[in-house]
């Protein structure tokens, strides 16, 4: 208690800090962070003796306390770090006082692996026996009890932890009133008002030991769902019992139950969708047939599948309402729970019961949870079982009058679609829209309609289409393929030019095209092949003019393109890509007059956008791909860096994955935002190799120098060649752009931590969507910071392994070049660890991810790079072409190219599907 002395250390121990910070203050967040702590430990020492100055009974004594356990749940969530903290506290707070803290304290030991650190810690707060064995002999609070049943399940004694909470739950149910046997029925029931406090924090104790007791027992039996799943399922229910507001209870009781439908429909699908239940009273519609009463015996058929009607009362309403309760009671994004409760609607939604629960749920969640789901919702807008398809329109036309400013642009993309049915359903929601928005409506499709104008000019859409149809009549000598082709152009040329751009087309170009349509109309009636080579005389001179027009369009001006878009302004109508429920809307303000063309084979053009707020607004556009896939890939990538921000070892090491916004126009185009301060590395290696006077690709000019003739080689050769190659080039071209880019050695440092870890999540997720097509234009660096940004997504779900020339087989990009430019360690320093954290946090969550990539490649609209005949299709497999989705019967198997059986026979090993990768 000599005060006195220890005031006057603590003053020389701040003076000598002073130096030390005002040095690293400038420098680094996390070399400056240590000596930060230390100066709050001085801090807390100064406060411990105001502390023990006080009387016994001080008010303040309370008020310290508090601010401490605030302070100290603000700090990095690091082992060393809270115990240096913890330390000081003990000098006036034993263990025992501050249970919640030191039971935080030796949780996050288990979970950074310090055991004994761990152990120690909880034997702190036991009172007698301390024998970690023997938890039933242990005179201490719940709490602790809890916490130190957990260290021995960590441990590896699973089946004594197991058998030991199971014990542990029955005395502090019967310490609460209940009686063990029909818990459900129960409450429980306060005492007196100062007893209040504890029954309620062991009520909600007692749902975390259900809720334990039903993942413990999932782990330690694999196959639950075919023999106990009643055990599971009932701990889980009593988790959702004693804590009606605790999401993780209502989401695992919700997904145990999901696990055994899809186990069900797994078991029938393999039996050629029959079971064992024959009684047949059917009541027929378009999808559902059910035989029987619902609340009777029975089954019922389901798609051609046939399932037992306890499924539907015992399993699928109870998932239905587990996740409506779960998504409502989460305040963050429940991305995953909200798409597996689509599955069961889509799946299940015809039938009465279901569809009840449905009702009954909507009314539960807020409107605005379904924005995130919304490209789902629209891609089954077309459901053909009514019930489904009224639930669905009715839902979007509640998200219609909610929030006009979320639908307007996918609508736009429906009401483009091939497909009849989906049009209708999509012009029956817009219409709805336009009753009470109707200027938003206008202006989302004069905005949509005149940019994919700007996207394809008709010099562009000639240039394209001459040259498909070239192929087809001189390569695969395919007339039909090849009038399909010519017809809609010809057809497009008929219409009445609207931009100057367009009447100077038809004035070059006009009278050639109709010359030569007119020699393709005499082929059909007279079938003399000259007619076509008259034809194709012409079309080869309008090609090789468009072929010398095109590269001088290198910027576009709107007055000449598209002069309705640039009359337009203060428009009500949000900028793509800005609109989030809760903020405020930044409106169009005008449309930048001038776009740029990006030098490229699909030349997307950039364009920039004028914000309400003022600021501008960068997109490309463009004209030649499918931006819906995009905009799902945005959507795993939204969940993934949820999952890595909630897991303290990647918080810490800021893992995040880039996002920019891709809204889609029309099927086949759609805008991307604009990343700034970024390059793609082929830009950047280009830069470098032309100021260091090399060539560009200096590695093929050594390759053909030793072997002209490559493409002949047998393998063992071309590995020869290869290796030649990259013997006599080094290859260090990013290594050394970050080196030469950077202003300081601090700057440097920083620039390739961040380059290797972004490497690493995105090679992770990358290896998880099955992503291929990473050639260096497809990968950007941010100049700033150093993170590796991924664009296009076209090729996903292991699509690049079936193409004929040059299939990937690889899991992910890790070239020479993207190796020599991280550590001196190379993958094994930061590369290896991020790698490792992000495959644990995307294995640990591996139901979410499973839930995002499922409705991925259940996506009736997208094919994720599958390019195969349709007809085809139909053949091998029997399915309407409506309903064919081409990568889901790749993934299931259900269809096999001969690209994919020779591939097969070679990688029987390799992972297949998104489950198998993430197990």
């Amino acid at each position: 208690n000599d005060y006195d002395n220890a005031s006057k250390h603590i003053l020389n121990a701040r003076d000598l800090l002073v130096t030390e910070i005002s040095a690293l203050i400038n420098e680094s967040y996390n070399r400056a962070y240590s000596v930060i702590v230390r100066t709050q430990i001085i801090t807390e020492f100064e406060e411990i003796i105001k502390y023990k100055q006080l009387p016994p009974n001080s008010e303040k004594k309370l008020h310290y306390q508090n601010l401490w356990t605030k302070r100290l749940l603000g700090c990095q969530k690091n082992v060393d770090l809270w115990q240096r903290v913890l330390r000081v506290r003990s000098l006036v707070i034993k263990p025992k006082q501050d249970l919640q803290i030191w039971i935080k304290f030796a949780n996050l030991c288990r979970k950074s692996g310090r055991m004994r650190l761990a152990n120690k810690a909880l034997n702190m707060l036991l009172e007698g026996g301390n024998d970690p064995s023997l938890p039933n002999t242990f005179k201490a609070p719940p709490p602790v009890v809890y916490a130190q049943l957990k260290y021995i399940w960590a441990t590896g004694a699973y089946k004594e932890a197991l058998n030991h909470l199971i014990g542990f739950t029955s005395r502090l149910a019967h310490d609460l009133g209940l009686d063990p046997n029909n818990m459900i029925a129960q409450s429980v029931k306060l005492s007196s008002a100062s007893t209040a406090p504890y029954v309620e924090e062991y009520t909600k104790l007692l749902a975390r030991c259900f809720l334990k007791q039903g993942e413990w027992r999932i782990a330690t039996q694999p196959n639950w769902r075919n023999t106990n799943p009643d055990a599971i399922l009932g701990s889980y229910l009593l988790a959702t019992h004693f804590d009606k507001n605790w999401y993780k209870a209502w989401h695992n009781w919700a997904l145990a139950n999901f696990e055994v439908i899809s186990m069900v429909q797994e078991e029938t699908k393999l039996n050629g969708g029959k079971n064992d239940d024959d009684d047949d009273t059917a009541v027929n519609n378009d999808n559902v047939r059910i035989d029987g009463s619902i609340l009777g015996s029975g089954s019922l058929t389901i798609n051609g599948n046939r399932y037992p009607l306890e499924l539907i009362q015992r399993h699928v309403v109870p998932a239905i309402k587990g996740f409506f309760h779960s998504i409502s009671l989460l305040e963050t994004s429940c991305l995953q729970d909200t798409l597996r409760l689509l599955t069961l609607l889509f799946n299940f939604g015809g039938i009465k019961e279901v569809s009840q629960a449905m009702y009954e749920g909507f009314n539960l969640m807020k409107i605005e949870n379904w924005l995130e789901v919304l490209p789902q919702l629209i891609s089954r807008i077309h459901q053909p079982d009514p019930t489904v398809s009224n639930s669905l329109l009715s839902l979007l036309s509640d998200l219609g009058k909610a929030h006009p400013q979320a639908l307007v642009y996918p609508l736009t993309v429906a009401i483009k679609s091939e497909s009849v049915s989906r049009q209708k359903a999509a012009l029956s929601i817009i219409e709805k829209i336009r009753i009470h928005s109707p200027v938003l409506v206008n202006q989302a499709e004069l905005v949509s309609h005149e940019l994919i104008r700007v996207a394809v000019l008709w010099h562009e859409l000639w240039y394209e289409g001459l040259e498909d149809a070239s192929r087809q009549f001189f390569v695969e000598h395919n007339i039909e393929k090849m009038f399909s082709t010519l017809e809609p152009l010809h057809k497009h040329l008929g219409n009445e030019p609207q931009t100057l751009s367009e009447v100077s087309f038809q004035k070059s170009f006009g009278r050639d095209l109709n010359d030569a349509y007119e020699w393709l109309n005499n082929y059909k009636k007279s079938k003399d092949i000259n007619n076509l080579n008259q034809a194709w005389d012409i079309y080869y001179n309008v090609f090789r003019k468009i072929t010398r027009q095109i590269p001088q369009l290198q910027t576009l001006d709107l007055q000449h393109v598209s002069p309705q878009l640039l009359a337009t302004h203060d428009l009500e109508l949000a900028v793509p890509g800005t609109y989030f429920p809760g903020k405020p809307t930044i409106r169009i303000a005008k449309f930048e007059p001038l776009f740029s063309v990006i030098s490229s084979k699909q030349r997307p053009r950039k364009f920039s956008i004028k914000g309400s707020d003022g600021k501008d607004y960068k997109y490309v556009l463009k004209g030649h791909e499918d931006i819906r896939q995009d905009s799902l890939v945005m959507q795993l990538f939204g969940l993934v860096n949820t999952l890595l921000k909630n897991d303290s070892e990647c918080f810490k090491r800021h893992l995040d994955i880039q996002q920019y916004p891709a809204i889609p126009l029309s099927p086949k185009s759609g805008l991307l935002g604009w990343v700034p301060n970024s390059d793609t590395f082929h830009v950047l290696i280009r830069e470098h190799r032309d100021a260091k006077k090399i060539p560009l690709n200096i590695e093929h000019w050594v390759m053909l120098q030793m072997a002209p003739d490559y493409e002949n080689l047998t393998l063992l050769q071309k590995i020869e060649v290869f290796t030649y190659a990259l013997d006599n080039t080094k290859g260090q071209d990013l290594y050394k752009i970050l080196w030469l880019k950077s202003r300081s050695s601090e700057t440097w440092l920083e620039r390739r931590t961040t380059y290797t870890r972004s490497l690493a999540v995105m090679s992770m997720t990358g290896y998880i969507l099955g992503l291929g097509d990473r050639h260096p234009s497809n990968l950007m660096l941010d100049r700033i910071t150093g993170k590796v940004i991924h664009i296009d997504f076209g090729d996903c779900f292991e699509a690049a392994i079936l193409r004929e020339k040059y299939p990937e087989k690889v899991p992910f990009r890790l070239t020479r070049m993207l190796t020599y430019a991280m550590e001196v360690s190379g993958i094994e320093g930061s590369f290896r660890i991020t790698c490792e954290n992000v495959m644990r946090v995307l294995r640990d969550n591996k139901e979410s991810l499973m839930a995002i990539l499922e409705a991925f490649a259940l996506d009736p609209l997208i094919h994720w790079g599958f390019d195969l005949p349709p007809q085809k299709l139909t053949e091998q497999t029997g399915i309407p072409l409506p309903l064919i989705n081409p990568s889901e019967l790749l993934r299931r198997g259900q269809l096999l190219s001969k690209k994919r059986q020779i591939w097969k026979q070679n990688n029987k090993m390799r992972p297949k599907t998104p489950e198998q990768c993430l197990f």
